[in-house]
């Protein structure tokens, strides 16, 4: 297991496409998914859940997101809705993370996002931190309602992420990160 502080420090995305079998054991998805459940969580709320995709389960998803884009794209080629079909299906894992924010009398719903945020990358984190790589994206049907509500998910959720997750095939290199002074103020300095 890798250093805490050298994991933060090295972790880095890696496209879908690169990542490839083995992924998480079933015991490696419930370790990922209790570190991405423990974030800060104002008012104790869970204001976030996951929809795990593994298995044919990935496939099956795609089915929905390739109807939609059909219904969009009539004239589509067969190659794009094979690919449409494919997109849960290109690492062994992916894990929706589902923002549940929800009006509260104490809580700002900004909270509640930011929460389902962190946990996403907790999610990430955990993945790296167990040896595995990830790459937290959204894409289009993220936000497409008939391919959420075919998901699952009800009316008031988003998606904040999908999160994909298997072995890297290749080693990713670094890209530039910004210089500290160029995102870095110090009040009353």
């Amino acid at each position: 297991m890798p250093d805490a502080l050298d994991l933060l420090r090295t972790r880095r995305s890696v496209k879908p496409a690169e990542l490839s079998e083995p992924g998480p054991s079933p015991a490696q998805i419930d370790t990922l998914l209790g570190i991405a459940s423990r974030v800060p969580d104002h008012g104790k709320l869970a204001p976030w859940r996951f929809i795990v995709f593994a298995g044919e389960a990935r496939l099956k998803a795609g089915e929905k997101i390739a109807e939609a884009f059909a219904a969009d794209h009539p004239d589509a080629k067969p190659e794009d809705i094979v690919f449409e079909r494919s997109r849960l299906a290109r690492a062994p894992l992916v894990v929706a993370v589902v923002s549940r924010a929800a009006p509260h009398v104490k809580i700002p719903e900004w909270e509640q996002v930011l929460s389902a945020g962190a946990a996403a990358m907790n999610l990430v984190n955990a993945a790296y931190a167990l040896g595995y790589a990830a790459s937290w994206i959204t894409e289009w049907y993220a936000y497409d309602r008939r391919v959420l509500e075919a998901l699952g998910l009800s009316a008031h959720e988003r998606i904040v992420g999908f999160v994909h997750i298997g072995t890297p095939i290749r080693h990713s290199e670094e890209r530039r990160r910004p210089a500290l002074a160029e995102i870095v103020t110090r009040y009353g300095d």
